[in-house]
């Protein structure tokens, strides 16, 4: 049988990483896999995190499993977290929510939810989005189309082909996927009156927004980043939402999410519920719980959760100024061309905007790494070599 099995080719970012540890160029410079870094190049783990496993290590006694959707609590304070506790939608108990195996996890979740309750519906993705998120619905069954998105002359969103696309393209029942915000890999996001347009378009069509919330609190702030998505869900009958705790909580291997369903009735809410259950119990099972148990520690604790916003508004700013350290050193390098499109994205991560074969000379000239369509983690640039990937940047051009 295992004859016929063929090599699957690596996956371009993983490879990545593999051909950085492999560099023995001190200047080496890492802008691809998308973590966050701090000023040292490590990502560390959050005092908040310490704090809470800490307490968990006393606190916590038994490793029984959670159940299906895993913990309760968690998943309540993470739906607040995404929605607003005040959120219609919540008083309105038309919420189904699972603890999931990371946002990724999620996402498969969701996916195979949406195959059971239409088989093979079109999912429309923008071009471009994360990588993994068109193998994730097609391995879940549903048809993958695309709608464009960003715009790489004027280096934002294409707002009007978006819209026009889903107004002349989509039909009643198809599901359209939009990035919560810190847009993957384009750092380009809606605004809330391109929010608006775009869920009043999605209930005239009978559409399914499905939102992928993976940088929560990176770009704006929690609330802030949140306010689009939270617009959708006033808007619109029926919505999907996945969100994740790596990066926001740093919880990167512990692999902690959520999958919420979003429905027209409490009762409708019970029922996604159980079908949502019955998927994971016929695909993992039940979730891992170390992740969870720390997040709900950190929200649970007036102290901690204000200790945990405030890490994460440094994390925000570090970002942000690097941004413009970075427009401010390549503009230093005597460089006319305008990049100072990367101050105005938010989140981790901007197209440069060079070609394929400047690329390569940055990879393999001068060992600053990022992805073939030019995406950069912002969060990989510090103090020690933003100069020298501002001179390379220059090299190239």
């Amino acid at each position: 049988m295992f004859e016929s099995l063929r090599a699957v080719p690596a996956d371009p970012i993983l490879h990545l990483s593999v051909l950085y540890r492999q560099d023995t160029n001190p200047k080496k410079v890492d802008l691809g896999v998308g973590v966050y870094k701090d000023e040292t190049g490590h990502t560390a783990i959050m005092e908040a995190v310490s704090r809470a496993e800490e307490r968990l290590l006393v606190e916590e006694d038994t490793k029984a499993y959670v159940g299906m959707a895993g913990s309760k609590r968690f998943c309540d304070l993470l739906a607040q977290v995404t929605l607003g506790a005040d959120h219609k939608v919540l008083a309105g108990k038309r919420v189904a929510v699972a603890q999931t195996p990371g946002g990724s996890g999620a996402l498969r979740v969701l996916a195979e939810f949406i195959n059971v309750a239409k088989p093979g519906a079109t999912v429309w993705v923008g071009n471009p989005t994360w990588a993994n998120h068109i193998p994730v619905m097609q391995s879940a069954g549903l048809t993958i189309k695309q709608y464009p998105y960003y715009n790489s002359r004027t280096r934002t969103v294409d707002f009007e082909a978006m819209l026009a696309s889903l107004e002349t393209d989509t039909k009643a029942g198809d599901v359209v996927l939009l990035h919560g915000c810190c847009h993957n890999p384009s750092g380009a996001d809606l605004n809330l009156e391109q929010w608006q347009a775009t869920a009043d378009l999605i209930k005239a069509k009978g559409l399914l927004p499905y939102v992928d919330i993976a940088y929560q609190g990176l770009g704006e702030g929690m609330d802030e980043d949140a306010a689009g998505l939270r617009l959708m869900a006033n808007s619109v009958p029926e919505m999907v939402i996945a969100s994740s705790c790596s990066k926001n909580f740093g919880l990167y291997r512990e692999r902690t999410g959520t999958a919420i369903i979003i429905t027209s009735t409490s009762i409708n809410a019970s029922l996604a519920q159980s079908q949502m259950n019955s998927l994971i119990r016929a695909n993992y099972s039940m979730p891992p719980s170390h992740g969870a148990l720390v997040v709900e520690t950190i929200l649970a604790d007036p102290k901690l959760k204000q200790m945990w916003r405030d890490e994460l508004k440094i994390m925000r700013k570090r970002i942000t100024d690097l941004r413009s350290q970075l427009v401010d050193a390549i503009k230093a390098e005597g460089v006319e061309q305008d990049f100072s499109f990367i101050e105005r994205q938010r989140g981790m991560f901007s197209f440069l905007g060079v070609n394929a074969e400047q690329v390569d000379k940055l990879v393999n000239e001068h060992s600053v790494y990022l992805v073939g369509s030019s995406r950069i983690n912002l969060a990989g640039l510090n103090q020690h070599n933003i100069a020298y990937v501002a001179k390379s940047i220059a090299a190239v051009l």
